[in-house]
């Protein structure tokens, strides 16, 4: 049975065995691993992730796929999940959960915010994006690349990107090159943010203007003596501070009597 890729899944299956293979290696699934796979699409990954564990979940939008997936593999061994993953309850799923898959372009940014609220039952994740994505991701203070997504992901998950895959790897090509990354929850007691929401909250009004500095930025939530408690220069911009620089800062500006203007 053929398949026409659909452009508004952003669907581009990877097809170099030589890609599957490192990417599946990278993973080192174990029998008894619960695995998730997000965005099966054709079975590039499916079928060799599979004859590595005892079950495999995947998370697949289209049905049509999906139903090929059923038709494809045996119901006691992959459990198809038809649904949207910015939408699906990864709750339903056992703790410890390994998280894998190709993530459509499109949807990449709010999935990863996504998946931080699980965190807590996440053993790992290893996706496979575009490249400027993974750049992002792992980018650090005071680059090009150095934002909202890098500190958010930064601050709940040790990250670490592991190689390139170009656009000849998949069908149709892609018109940009991708990556692959893994991405390992963080143990409770290297979170120090008080309130993870209100961090967020701060980042997000830290990197809505760029070109503004962190006194501009953040009017309202914090103030000289503030800033000056962090040790953190107001005239900087909020792209050149390292994580626990934003946590020491969401710590001090959502505090009892923090300054509000």
């Amino acid at each position: 049975m053929s398949h026409v890729p659909r452009k508004r899944f952003g669907q581009h299956f990877l097809a170099d065995r030589h890609y599957v293979e490192r990417i599946v290696s990278a993973i080192d699934p174990k029998p008894a691993d619960t695995v998730v796979e997000i965005g099966p699409g054709l079975g590039a990954l499916t079928g060799p992730l599979l004859a590595r564990l005892e079950r495999l979940h995947v998370v697949e939008i289209d049905r049509d796929l999906a139903a090929r997936l059923r038709e494809t593999y045996p119901s006691d061994r992959v459990a198809v999940h038809v649904a949207d993953a910015l939408e699906f309850d990864f709750a339903l799923l056992p703790e410890g959960l390994r998280v894998v898959g190709n993530l459509p372009y499109n949807i990449s940014t709010p999935l990863l915010f996504r998946l931080v609220a699980y965190a807590d039952r996440i053993r790992d994740l290893t996706f496979m994006l575009q490249k400027e994505v993974v750049d992002r991701m792992v980018a650090a203070p005071a680059t090009p690349e150095y934002g909202r997504l890098s500190v958010m992901l930064q601050y709940r998950f040790a990250m670490a990107r592991l190689f390139d895959v170009p656009p000849g790897a998949f069908r149709p090509p892609p018109k940009v090159d991708s990556a692959v990354v893994r991405m390992a929850p963080r143990p409770a007691d290297e979170l120090a943010a008080r309130d993870p929401a209100r961090l967020a909250a701060l980042v997000t009004a830290a990197f809505g203007q760029r070109r503004k500095t962190l006194r501009n930025a953040l009017a309202g939530l914090l103030g000289p003596d503030e800033f000056r408690d962090a040790g953190i220069d107001p005239g900087a911009r909020g792209e050149t501070l390292p994580v626990e620089a934003f946590v020491r800062l969401a710590n001090i500006a959502y505090a009892p009597g923090a300054a509000r203007g």
